[in-house]
């Protein structure tokens, strides 16, 4: 894996995480919040070492903010916010291991009744299935960026049932999956680019290869030739120290467009390098990447990532501020950056913020229990965050047989001067 691509995050910033902490506590998970025996714990799982570092540090600070904000209560229960880290310094990203061993964590500790997370979608699979079974649970997780499908639908075989043993369902999430993310990607590519022709790649993970399912189906519906073969295209080697010979033999095929599915930090830089040393820059064959290389300043700097088009699996932050300027959202935001001096890094942040609002209004609603706050959002009704106090700025809804976010939202971005910037919101068509 390249090092530069999957940085090792320097202990002083780590110690920014959560303000007046030990940096050394935050590999157990730390706590903010006075502490007292009677009050819950929510708490965040997420990849706090490699690339993926600045987002979910933005993540971890902007809910710690709102808890601020809300008195760290939800109704009459007093909260403690805990903060886990399922990422090691030797992978740079998240890691099989480390995500069971703090599903075996979040259950141990019983004054936990929610999970805010995770950011992986692999990692949430591993997770899920585990709280699922908690004592007094099943135990909520809900996380702000997870998106392959399976998770919440049918997909492949056994999911989604295979991640809820008790047969309850206790996992839902605030954005949009990859089935509409790949299909938005396909249309845009077609009607907007008038791309003819695509290779598929993936980083042949749970995420990355759903991503490439979902965008290689809609890319045949929409009349493109898909070089590549097989149901979610090629994967690449996140080991491999170049792939000149990858592209080489891509060259040959004469593509339109190339499209990464996956994460950043599997070597992504080296992938993007080598993508235009090979192929030509991104005007000559367009680059196209789904939310894992979203949030990353790494990947926005590099010259070669410049014109490269992204999606979202919602709505970017400057769309959500622009659909209702003065609304609940535009205001966290301008706190954000109030408290911190600088903008939320990628637009994740602030789902983090909309599922925790999500969790603490079931918390408010329950008998304080794990069982209680989640048949908060997976019996009757189940939860709704209303437009004008939700940081998306419009309604909020889970479905609670699903736990799907009744919002189906996509935005595609570029790459530009080193940032991302947003190009339109996609209705899936």
């Amino acid at each position: 894996m390249n090092r530069k691509t999957n940085r090792k995050v320097p202990m002083k910033k780590l110690s920014k995480i959560v303000t007046g902490l030990a940096v050394a506590a935050l590999a157990a998970g730390v706590l903010t919040g006075c502490s007292s025996s009677n009050k819950l714990i929510i708490s965040t799982d997420l990849p706090l070492q490699g690339s993926a570092f600045d987002s979910n540090d933005s993540t971890n600070k902007a809910i710690e903010l709102y808890l601020e904000q809300q008195g760290y209560k939800a109704g009459d229960y007093e909260l403690e916010f805990k903060v886990y880290d399922n990422a090691t310094a030797a992978k740079g990203s998240w890691d099989d291991a480390k995500c069971a061993a703090n599903a075996q964590e979040h259950v141990a500790n019983k004054k936990e009744v929610a999970i805010m997370g995770t950011y992986n979608s692999g990692c949430a699979k591993i997770i899920a299935p585990v709280v699922n079974q908690a004592p007094d649970g099943p135990m909520l997780m809900i996380s702000n960026a997870n998106t392959n499908p399976g998770l919440t639908k049918k997909w492949n075989e056994g999911e989604p049932d295979k991640y809820f043993p008790t047969g309850n369902r206790s996992y839902a999430r605030v954005c949009t999956t990859d089935d509409n993310q790949g299909s938005a990607a396909a249309q845009f590519a077609a009607q907007v680019l008038k791309v003819k022709s695509v290779y598929v790649l993936n980083d042949t993970e749970t995420y990355g290869q759903g991503v490439a399912q979902a965008f290689t189906t809609e890319a045949k519906k929409q009349g493109l030739k898909v070089l590549s073969s097989g149901a979610y295209g090629e994967g690449w080697d996140k080991k491999q120290t170049n792939y000149s010979a990858l592209f080489t033999k891509i060259k040959a095929l004469k593509p339109d467009m190339v499209y990464f599915a996956g994460i950043f930090d599997n070597n992504g830089g080296q992938l993007t390098k080598d993508k235009v040393k090979i192929l030509g820059d991104n005007t000559k064959v367009k680059l196209m990447g789904p939310d894992g290389f979203t949030g990353y300043p790494e990947f926005n700097e590099l010259p070669e990532a410049q014109g490269a088009y992204l999606s979202f699996a919602g709505l970017s932050t400057d769309l959500l501020i622009a659909n209702n300027p003065n609304g609940a959202g535009a205001k966290f935001v301008a706190d954000y950056k109030a408290k911190y001096g600088s903008d939320p890094v990628g637009s994740y942040p602030i789902y983090g913020v909309a599922a925790v609002q999500v969790i603490l209004k079931a918390i408010a609603a329950s008998d304080g229990t794990r069982k209680g706050v989640r048949d908060a959002v997976f019996t009757g009704s189940g939860i709704t965050i209303s437009a004008d106090e939700s940081v998306l700025g419009k309604d909020l809804a889970i479905d609670p047989a699903s736990g799907d976010t009744s919002a189906i939202d996509i935005t595609i971005e570029v790459v530009k001067d080193k940032k991302e910037t947003t190009l339109k919101a996609w209705t899936v068509q």
